[in-house]
């Protein structure tokens, strides 16, 4: 995940996080939304594509543009299901502080009260430093980025990594680190006492009506599910290469449609998920001991949009770049989900925030 945009000036103490009454979505505005997609999927060469807004709770907007499934002429829909790679992150962030709220779980508290099994480590890994990318836990070495083995439980896929050594000293460094999000996918399992998965959906997809949200199974069968490609050095399109995402739900292994994800944007800025506090702590800029800003808060980027602060994951993994970007002070969400690989939807996402806000 690049965050190098986020790096240069983007803290957002002074820019609204809660306020006024949504844009609203007139023709006009979506006229230039979709000729703004239709330039990018031009651009990018990307087969599919399924962009949605959410002004507010009544303004709903959604189309896909482009094929889910080239070898079979299958075009991309507002139903189309997509791996959300990293945006998953944000998704697990919320369940931690859903468990806060509860007093179920201590953010300064070494993980090992809700992890027995986690190895100890010289100096403690807490559940606040997992959520900033500040513990130290290493990302992907090797080619465990395109692991195809199957991990029937967070408990498996947290053997992976659990024995490895810190890279840093906790609170001392910024490394983002899907693994580190697994490990909290087991957080919330120890604190809940219950399955990492069936958490999420009773406590984040059914609260906010996600219903075409799942874990990313290669054996289930998903109804609508794109295909994955990837772009060659020549520039041709191909089939992407496999992987089973079982090693890191919690960080990259769900997916979902556009539609779904701006519903869970409106679900956090209505408070429906957590308490405005718990978004306010989870918007706030992440630093190291030594005073430097991460540019990243409890499973979100921030940033800013036309002076507002803005609040963003993107997602990259085999066959899928993604995004989600908040603008709180608006109640203004949109997604874009696309299934070819190495896209930065990011600047796509601000100029349709920017046309959506204009007057």
């Amino acid at each position: 995940m690049d965050r190098r945009q986020f790096l240069a000036g983007l803290a957002i103490t002074g820019a609204k996080l809660f306020a006024a009454e949504p844009p609203a979505l007139t023709p006009a505005k979506l006229s230039v939304v979709e000729k703004l997609v239709q330039g990018e999927l031009l651009r990018t060469s990307t087969p599919g594509l399924t962009i949605a807004i959410a002004s507010g709770r009544e303004q709903r907007w959604a189309k896909g543009f482009g094929f889910a499934d080239l070898e079979n002429d299958v075009p991309a829909a507002p139903h189309t299901v997509y791996r959300l790679a990293s945006i998953s992150k944000t998704i697990t962030a919320v369940a931690v502080m859903q468990l806060v709220e509860k007093g179920l779980i201590d953010l300064d508290a070494p993980v090992q009260r809700y992890v027995p099994s986690f190895p100890v480590k010289p100096q403690p890994v807490t559940t606040r430093l997992l959520l900033g990318h500040l513990a130290g836990i290493r990302h992907y070495q090797h080619n465990e980025i395109a692991s195809t083995r199957y991990f029937p439980s967070v408990a498996e896929a947290l053997a992976v990594f659990a024995g490895d050594p810190l890279i840093a000293d906790p609170g001392t460094k910024y490394i983002y680190t899907t693994y580190g999000y697994v490990l909290l996918g087991a957080v919330v399992e120890g604190a809940s006492g219950q399955p990492y998965g069936e958490y999420v959906r009773r406590n984040i997809f059914e609260k906010a009506a996600m219903e075409h949200s799942q874990v990313d199974s290669v054996y289930q069968i998903i109804p609508h599910r794109t295909r994955g490609y990837i772009k060659n050095a020549a520039g041709a399109v191909l089939n992407c290469g496999l992987a089973d995402t079982s090693n890191k739900v919690p960080g990259g292994g769900w997916s979902s449609t556009a539609g779904d994800l701006t519903r869970f944007g409106t679900a956090l800025l209505e408070h429906k998920l957590v308490s405005r506090a718990s978004l306010e702590q989870m918007w706030a800029e992440g630093h190291t001991a030594d005073g430097h800003g991460t540019g990243y808060g409890f499973g979100f980027m921030l940033g800013e949009v036309n002076g507002l602060a803005r609040v963003a994951h993107t997602g990259h993994q085999q066959g899928t770049s993604t995004v989600l970007s908040l603008v709180p002070g608006t109640r203004l969400s949109v997604a874009i989900l696309g299934n070819l690989e190495e896209v930065d939807w990011l600047p796509l996402a601000t100029r349709v925030q920017q046309a959506v806000l204009e007057a």
